[in-house]
């Protein structure tokens, strides 16, 4: 029996404050969304970013 692989996925994290696509990620699909905290270079502090897909 062959398993089926799930690729790994290009996601972005869009900062919430301002809509920038700053950081990009590779990831499996089928998981719950990130909402990381990271740093936002037009805002010159750290911010909520949330996981979309472009």
């Amino acid at each position: 029996m062959s398993k089926s692989k799930k690729k790994a996925e290009t996601i972005f994290l869009v900062c919430e404050e301002t809509g920038d696509y700053n950081y990009s990620l590779k990831r499996k699909p089928g998981r719950e969304k990130l909402r990381l905290l990271k740093y936002s270079s037009r805002l010159r502090k750290r911010t909520w970013h949330m996981e979309k897909k472009k």
